[in-house]
């Protein structure tokens, strides 16, 4: 697969540059002067802006996307449940045992990525029984249920979440299990697991009433569920939150693909769904926070879905496929706006493509989608982004089978590492290829980070900054490499899992170029930046 998708990926890239003229080197002309210091403030997000999902079938063990290299393996024994993906193969998905979060590795990479909220949910939520005994769980689901969460697993979670500096986000179940005879939603089975979360001395951040309801069909709830029912079934949730749970943030109504999932005017929507505009008028006020879910295709798994997005390597740095957050943000937010205005917004789940990502997810270029949505949403005040998955299928920041780091985990540490909780506006750009994104620089008062993502295949591009600053770059020899260079030495974790200590290069005050394909962070510590103070 890794050689057919290069072969691919350099044929598609020759017949570019013999079709279109390189555009010449930009660092021929001078260079756009930017001022750190004059910098503006557009917005601050919060400290656990970027953050990650761990997928609630992953917890309790089951049905989800298998990787690529794996999806030869027999598909014989992959049962069925009450969830479905209209023309997905049975090969798409994979039986894995519950995901072990006590796990050395995987907690020391997920606390350098610190604060964040880790969020345990997905569409398999939507049908998880909460098994509130210490006795053996039962061998297969009661009726109405897909899967069974044991109170060790969520143990597991709360135990996570403490040891890696993390408060937990999650959804609940809302499939036929949990209806009573008139098919309302009753919220017993959302007490006990309230109830055992403080019991063991967890807390429960935020919440979504279930994952998706733009897609109620495939995510368990009843047959011809439509927007009344989920505006009643919200109001019973709403009560039932602001008295048992009254710390919790309501968070909703966590909808995806009404833009870039929504088929086209020829083949209509890929698949059923429910409009956010209609459920929010149902429902009414009494959302926390907005939240909604953001993929702009689908992964090869799904490409059988008709009127899909897709996307390809040969895309993957065009500036339509960089900015299909925007404008989903910018939908969502218009949304926000009308139904719950002045309420922050949260995205609460995003990945390279939806199904588990394509192969190429967890490659260097997905990085350029990776930060640049980080920055665009960062400037725009979205006010948490988690991806999907930490450590599941090819989206996940960390190979599922080794826990290494993959170039996403490189690109989300050293933006921990360096871009603080305040939003400032870079000021523009000298090519719509360059990407232009600035924060204050962390654990440094006045000093400010920008991050410069130069997706242009063939030309360099070039800054002028009055001040010194210490350079970042990210590269690879090739885009679809899986192992990522910072400042041209290979990143690694060395003995014992120790993290690299990621240092960077001194850069003089003057001229800054970016080469073609490369990611950078300046860290500017005397930038003198008085919104950074």
């Amino acid at each position: 697969m890794d050689r057919q998708l290069r072969t691919r990926f350099l044929v598609l890239t020759a017949f570019s540059l013999m079709t279109f003229p390189a555009p010449p080197v930009s660092g021929a002309d001078k260079p756009l002067a930017v001022a750190p210091s004059k910098m503006p403030r557009v917005a601050a997000v919060d400290p656990r802006f970027q953050s990650f999902n761990v997928e609630m079938v992953e917890v309790t063990g089951g049905r989800f996307w298998a990787p690529y290299n794996a999806q030869a393996e027999s598909a014989a024994h992959v049962p069925a449940n009450n969830l479905s993906a209209p023309a997905v193969a049975p090969s798409a998905f994979r039986m894995r045992p519950p995901i072990d979060l006590a796990n050395p590795r995987l907690r020391k990479l997920a606390s350098a990525l610190g604060p964040v909220y880790i969020r345990v949910s997905g569409t398999w939520a939507n049908s998880t029984y909460f098994h509130d005994s210490d006795q053996p769980a039962p061998a297969t689901p009661p009726p109405g249920f897909g899967g069974v969460l044991t109170r060790d697993q969520w143990r597991g979670v709360v135990e996570f979440a403490r040891a890696v500096d993390a408060r937990i986000v999650t959804s609940f179940a809302i499939s036929a299990g949990v209806r009573d005879s008139n098919g309302v939603w009753t919220p017993d089975q959302a007490r006990r697991f309230l109830a055992f979360t403080k019991s063991i001395g967890g807390s429960i951040a935020a919440a979504e009433f279930f994952n998706e309801p733009s897609f109620a069909s495939m995510g368990g709830a009843p047959k011809g569920y439509d927007a009344a029912a989920y505006g009643r079934d919200f109001s019973v949730f709403r009560s039932f939150a602001r008295q048992y749970a009254p710390d919790m943030t309501i968070l909703g109504p966590g909808s995806v693909g009404e833009v870039s999932l929504a088929g086209d005017a020829k083949s209509g929507p890929a698949f059923p769904m429910l409009h956010t505009a209609d459920m929010l008028a149902a429902s009414g006020r009494g959302l926390d926070a907005f939240s909604y879910h953001f993929y702009g295709a689908v992964s090869q798994r799904c490409a059988a879905m008709q009127g899909a997005a897709q996307s390809s390597p040969g895309t993957a740095l065009s500036e339509d496929w960089l900015g299909r957050t925007e404008r989903d943000e910018e939908f969502y937010s218009a949304l926000r706006d009308r139904f719950e205005p002045g309420k922050p917004i949260w995205l609460t789940e995003t990945g390279e493509s939806a199904c588990g990502g394509n192969p190429w997810a967890s490659t260097f270029i997905d990085s350029f989608r990776y930060l640049n949505q980080l920055g665009a949403l960062a400037k725009r005040g979205v006010q948490v982004v988690a991806h999907n998955t930490l450590a599941a299928s090819d989206y996940a920041l960390l190979d599922e089978a080794t826990l290494t780091p993959r170039p996403n985990y490189w690109s989300a540490l050293l933006w921990r590492r360096l871009m603080g909780a305040t939003v400032l506006d870079a000021g523009p750009s000298p090519s719509p290829h360059l990407h232009l994104y600035a924060h204050c620089l962390a654990g440094h008062a006045g000093g400010v980070a920008l991050l410069a993502i130069n997706a242009d295949r063939t030309a360099s591009h070039a800054l002028a900054l009055p001040d010194d600053s210490t350079r970042y770059t990210l590269s690879a020899h090739d885009l679809l490499d899986r192992t990522v260079q910072l400042n041209g030495n290979d990143l690694a974790l060395g003995a014992g899992d120790s993290l690299p200590g990621l240092p960077g290069n001194p850069a003089p005050a003057g001229p800054v170029e970016f080469a073609p394909g490369t990611i950078t962070f300046l860290a500017i510590p005397a930038a003198g930046n008085a919104a950074c103070r």
